[in-house]
């Protein structure tokens, strides 16, 4: 079996998925090729994966798609460079993940699997394969995905940015004749929640397989440090937080209504912050810019005592599996799938924006200590990288 994948990215968390998968395919003898642009690459020196594109002809499309808000004017060379490169290797299945990022020309690529009638398999690790642009739309309370975007009120600063034109419109019927009408096509969520939004948008005549993401539990484990007689909070109860890029849609605003709330019992430290960041901040958070390695923040994760995920939009935290897995419990509003990885065992779910019920759990959290780490580590089995990817497999087998 010949085994293609597609991302935007060969880093990040999308980027590792895809990697990981094709390791795996290509140890079970799967002839397995990977695909990204060359952004923000980290060179994976595998022998498995290829760029489409260079750093020109991405900036290039870039600019295009920022100013013309017209997904559908980049990336023609690039793309038509890709499928030659697909043609000779002659796939049994393209696995799709992140088509969004102006990097390639999505019709073109649809085009030829129709034509060659080229079985897929397209993981949405978000919203955007069937919205007019977002790739979340739970800040905006915005439906229109369901019958036809236009007008969108989706801030046109924010990625994908489109800052003069709204194409929402055209894209979004663009879209829908692209990637409707593959005759073997399924798809996969890493969340119950996106799988059920799937069934209501246009892509509902494909079956949906639900395959949550996993992490590596050999680096996210129980991890001693010195992280608390480093920043000397040896009597503190920890409350943390993690996010790639901290903001209203990551819950920045709820860290600092809580830190005027609690007591000095307490200490917030957030990780994956910035020096713009920081100057919201309070003087009394803990505020870490990034880690050295990944070992570095399993150990963060194991020496807090509670993990705080108040999250406004996202499909399936990774994050909230890490600190399961390193031994701390999760407390995380009830957004998207971020529910789905807990149970009441490990942690709490509370309605979205409910600062005080946030606070209210924390002190009963603190006070009761409901929540063992053994429990947390039980519940973090499920979180296995390998086992997940191992259902891919198995789902190109069928």
């Amino acid at each position: 079996m010949t085994l293609v994948q597609i991302n935007a990215y060969d880093s990040g968390s999308t980027g590792k998925i895809m990697l990981q998968i094709g390791r795996v395919a290509h140890d079970l003898k799967m002839h397995s090729y990977t695909f990204s642009s060359l952004r923000a690459s980290k060179n994976p020196n595998t022998y498995i994966h290829f760029y489409i594109d260079n750093k020109f002809e991405y900036t290039v499309n870039q600019i295009k798609g920022f100013f013309l808000g017209n997904e559908l004017s980049t990336s023609y060379i690039v793309t038509k460079r890709l499928l030659k490169k697909i043609d000779k290797i002659q796939p049994d299945i393209i696995h799709v993940h992140n088509l969004h990022g102006y990097y390639i020309n999505y019709i073109m690529l649809f085009k030829y699997i129709k034509k060659h009638n080229i079985r897929v398999v397209w993981t949405l690790h978000d919203c955007w394969s069937f919205t007019g642009r977002c790739p979340h739309f739970q800040l905006t309370g915005c439906e229109k995905w369901k019958t036809g975007c236009s007008n969108c009120v989706y801030d046109r600063r924010s990625y994908p940015a489109s800052v003069w034109f709204d194409r929402s419109r055209k894209n979004w019927i663009k879209k829908k004749q692209a990637f409707t009408g593959v005759k073997d096509l399924t798809i996969v969520t890493p969340s119950k929640w996106l799988a059920d939004l799937v069934k209501q948008s246009y892509l509902k005549e494909y079956p949906v397989k639900v395959i949550n993401n996993g992490i590596d539990l050999n680096i996210f484990k129980p991890t001693e440090s010195d992280f608390r007689e480093k920043y000397s909070i040896q009597n503190k109860y920890i409350i943390l937080g993690v996010a790639n890029s901290w903001g209203k849609r990551k819950g920045i605003d709820v860290f600092i209504s809580l830190s005027k709330m609690l007591d000095d019992k307490f200490q917030i430290v957030l990780v994956g912050t910035n020096d713009t960041i920081d100057k919201e901040l309070p003087e009394n958070f803990i505020s870490i810019h990034r880690t050295a390695n990944q070992q570095e923040l399993a150990e963060i994760y194991t020496a807090a005592d509670l993990f705080v995920n108040p999250t406004r939009e996202d499909t399936y935290p990774t994050v909230n599996m890490e600190a399961l897995a390193c031994g701390t419990p999760v407390l995380t509003f009830n957004t998207g799938g971020s529910p789905e990885i807990i149970d009441d065992t490990c942690g709490v779910v509370v309605l979205q924006n409910d600062i005080d019920s946030i606070k209210h759990e924390i002190l009963h959290i603190f006070e009761d200590r409901p929540f063992s780490q053994e429990a947390c580590l039980e519940k973090a089995k499920n979180f296995s990288m390998q086992e997940r990817f191992m259902e891919y497999v198995k789902l190109y087998e069928q």
